[in-house]
């Protein structure tokens, strides 16, 4: 038997040889007659007959689906016997994806699985790969894909791919975001004179980003408070002195919050000729805030 393979929506076309000794032809779906001479007995406007000739006997299947894929006979009578000859037609279909996870929204630290399911003939393989310039290669080949204890690195888009050669592979994109609780990177005390434009800056990464507040010494700075100017941006604060007065001098605390946590950093405006460390300054990690003595004479200076 031979096999006739196509791709869905294509025209397949079947033939039989056939010579000066056949009385009678047909082609048979089964045990359906589509054609027996240049007589069509099937209603399917799709089945046309191309050739009918000493030499050949052939029909067309015209938008091949996968309802038409199976065994078709051509049965040949001669003055002798009757004779066949069977042609099996396969329908290649191009992949889909028919069922992916939705966007997802997850704490750092939970567990995340993705979904992916495609159809097509022969059956789709499944990959899933992450988009990020870190990822390499593929993380997963199969229709599920799990992360355990997902981190923040691993936050972004992760695209399923199904393939199967008959078409190019179809993709689709799922995008996962990891909350976390803020983390400040960037915290510098500063230096500036009295009349001097001075400026604090305080950098927060967070998922969702990070409200900032500003302290001096116990005290909340309000916006719009005068003389300065709090201007705050997805992750990042700034505090600005328009004319620095000795008053200004001391210490401040940037506080970082979001519904996972908060934390905090303390850097120092400090004026001309203060013996200062550019280091210090207060860390707060796991809960915790680290600040670094500073000598009595200079915190008189200071205050």
């Amino acid at each position: 038997m031979d096999n006739v393979t196509v791709r869905q929506g294509e025209s397949a076309t079947l033939r039989c040889s056939v010579d000066n000794r056949v009385t009678r032809v047909a082609w048979l779906n089964r045990s359906s007659i589509l054609y027996a001479g240049n007589d069509k007995w099937c209603l399917d406007p799709r089945v046309v007959l191309l050739a009918n000739t000493k030499t050949q006997y052939s029909i067309q299947i015209q938008d091949v689906d996968v309802y038409d894929e199976g065994p078709y006979t051509c049965s040949v009578q001669t003055d002798n016997h009757p004779k066949t000859s069977r042609v099996h037609l396969i329908v290649q279909v191009s992949p889909k994806i028919t069922e992916i996870s939705s966007d997802i929204s997850i704490n750092e630290g939970g567990n995340v699985s993705l979904t992916c399911i495609a159809t097509g003939r022969p059956d789709p393989t499944i990959t899933w790969r992450h988009i990020s310039p870190k990822a390499v290669g593929f993380i997963s080949e199969d229709e599920y894909l799990e992360i355990t204890g997902i981190t923040r690195e691993q936050s972004g888009e992760y695209e399923c791919s199904a393939s199967n050669d008959v078409a190019a592979p179809v993709v689709q994109r799922v995008k996962v975001t990891v909350n976390y609780p803020p983390y400040i990177s960037g915290a510098k005390s500063t230096g500036v004179p009295v009349g001097q434009k001075g400026i604090l800056m305080c950098e927060a990464s967070a998922v969702p980003s990070a409200d900032f507040q500003w302290y001096k010494d116990d005290k909340r700075l309000a916006e719009g408070q005068k003389g300065l100017k709090v201007e705050n941006k997805a992750f990042s604060s700034k505090l600005t002195f328009f004319n620095v007065s000795e008053q200004d001098y001391g210490n401040y605390t940037c506080v970082a919050s979001n519904q996972l946590g908060n934390t905090n950093a303390s850097m120092i405006l400090y004026g001309p000729g203060a013996v200062h460390d550019g280091n210090n300054g207060a860390w707060r990690r796991g809960g915790c805030v680290w600040l670094l003595a500073l000598p009595l004479a200079q915190l008189a200076r200071h205050f």
